[in-house]
């Protein structure tokens, strides 16, 4: 008997020890630690939600309805290449939702009805995508945006960061202790949209542009030339930096052709890399064989043209090709700082936003307000656990704190099996610890009650502990199953709060079965194996 209460002991001991372990980094104490237990030993601890250290709260919309565009325009022109390769002259344009092909001749529309299954006829000549791809096509607009920001946002390196979608086409984002909310919204809402396109020098308009303009003049340009600028061309801006405060100062307009000879989509890598020339960071990109070898065939047919190499829309560099280049790398330059330099890789190695993005709402939780969240919860907390001793001492005695030890014990546990799975402490998180600390209260009731009932029998006082926790052992066990039960379909459907309360609640529950039906019977079969107990102190 002996024997096996010490092997508790020490069970009991070893896990505490291993709780305050992961629970140090948390501890003022642990600053005062030294070198090597910090490099060899947890250093993490329990990380704070964002109701507790602050951040942000962003809910985006993705627009749906522009992935259908696009998918409308990549099927134009995949169907323009169909044609072509079947030597059937009609041409193929997209707007909005719509594509036109003119001449629709029946050979047209055979190839249409046999290879192009989604698109149905709008009357006309006009072919749109039918109901139940549109459908799909805004679904996965939805959840590839979802995994996109996931990525931007791991790559970020935010801690434990909630992604999640809400309703057809919304997401939310909360990004705890994030330091530059601006350049996490720039990250996350940046299309990144990569496109390779061929500069226009040769058009008549081409030398006509002026050579740099204020940012706000874009439009002034466009419509200025508008009606000038040939049919296959457009006009964008490359932006010019201010070397010293890194901001955009001027714009110089371009004509670039509209065909696109190549995207960001055909990309592998994207690395942060310093021109040892000019001392100035740029980022390398590298495609994949498909990729590669479009861009030597590009690269090899437009000697001595420039490349515009556009992101979202604005032009960021558009060198010149001197020689064909096979091996798939490039670099984009622009004057970049190393800070803007490493956001480009992160979205571009990310992947590009199926569609664009709106924000709905954007709210900063500032840390003040974590603040006193946290020592509201620890002023909650406190108050319930002492008015908890306090009641089981003066009510049950030498029992009431055998009840009170137990408690202690659950809460070391509790806080320590969070900081070793490294999960989140919210808010409602701390009202899960509280809730658990009320079930571990409840248990020791009911078990003290059933024994309090077997010595009012005449049992001996290791005869009624005995008793006592057999009898409440599967009312305590069905009744915290359940609540095990609730919780991990809390957390299994719920988000952001919801599953910090299930959490907590869950680690609570579980940890209070071994300490209620453990934890208390070995101290009372300790006491009890030293001596011949006569009367039990509860």
């Amino acid at each position: 008997m002996k024997k096996k209460v010490m092997w508790r002991f020490i069970l009991m001991g070893a896990l505490a020890l291993v709780a305050l372990v992961y629970l140090l980094p948390d501890l003022h104490i642990y600053n005062s630690m030294p070198g090597w237990w910090k490099t060899s030993m947890p250093d993490r601890g329990i990380t704070l939600g964002l109701d507790l250290q602050g951040g942000l709260h962003l809910v985006f919309e993705v627009e749906a309805e522009k992935a259908v565009e696009i998918t409308t325009s990549r099927l134009a022109d995949s169907l323009k290449k169909s044609f072509d390769e079947k030597d059937i002259q009609a041409e193929t344009k997209a707007e909005g939702l719509i594509i036109s092909v003119e001449p629709l001749t029946p050979a047209a529309e055979k190839l249409i009805d046999d290879d192009y299954t989604v698109l149905k006829s709008a009357g006309a000549g006009k072919y749109r995508i039918i109901p139940r791809e549109q459908d799909r096509i805004k679904d996965d607009s939805a959840e590839q945006a979802l995994e996109t920001i996931r990525n931007r946002i791991d790559q970020f390196g935010v801690a434990e960061p909630v992604i999640h979608r809400q309703g057809a086409t919304e997401i939310v984002v909360q990004l705890p202790g994030v330091k530059d909310p601006g350049r996490a919204i720039d990250i996350i809402g940046k299309t990144a949209q990569l496109e390779f396109k061929i500069v226009d020098d040769a058009a008549a308009i081409a030398a006509d542009l002026p050579q740099a303009i204020l940012p706000e003049d874009e439009q002034k340009v466009l419509d200025e030339f508008r009606g000038k600028i040939p049919e296959d061309d457009e006009i964008l801006f490359i932006r010019n930096v201010d070397d010293t405060t890194r901001k955009v100062v001027s714009k110089s307009p371009i004509l670039v052709k509209k065909k696109t000879e190549i995207t960001g989509d055909l990309l592998t890598e994207a690395n942060v890399t310093i021109d040892q020339r000019y001392n100035e960071p740029y980022v390398a990109i590298s495609f994949n064989p498909a990729g590669a070898k479009i861009f030597e065939d590009v690269t090899g047919r437009n000697v001595e043209k420039r490349m515009a190499i556009i992101l979202d829309g604005t032009v960021y560099s558009a060198p010149v090709i001197r020689e064909r280049i096979a091996g798939g790398n490039a670099q984009i330059s622009g004057a970049f700082s190393m800070e803007e330099s490493k956001d480009l890789a992160i979205v571009l190695k990310a992947g590009a936003l199926p569609a664009p993005m709106k924000m709905l709402q954007n709210v900063t939780v500032g840390p003040s307000l974590g603040r006193d969240s946290i020592e509201a919860g620890k002023a909650a907390g406190l108050i319930g656990a002492v008015l908890v001793v306090i009641f089981m001492v003066f009510y049950y005695r030498l029992a009431g704190v055998i009840a009170d030890f137990a408690l202690a014990l659950n809460i070391l546990l509790l806080m320590g099996a969070m900081a070793m799975l490294e999960a989140t402490l919210t808010l409602p998180g701390i009202a899960g610890i509280i809730l658990a600390i009320g079930m571990a209260v409840d248990s020791n009731v009911l078990m003290f009650e059933r024994m309090r009932e077997e010595l009012r029998t005449g049992k001996t006082p290791h005869a009624a502990v005995d008793s006592g926790y057999d009898k409440a052992f599967w009312t305590i066990f069905d009744s915290h199953v359940t609540t095990l039960i609730t919780a991990i379909v809390l957390f299994q459907f719920g988000t952001g709060p919801i599953k910090g309360f299930a959490v907590t609640l869950s680690f609570g529950v579980s940890i209070n079965l071994f300490t209620a039906l453990i934890g208390t019977k070995t101290i009372f079969d300790f006491v009890n194996s030293r001596r011949e107990v006569k009367n039990l102190s509860i």
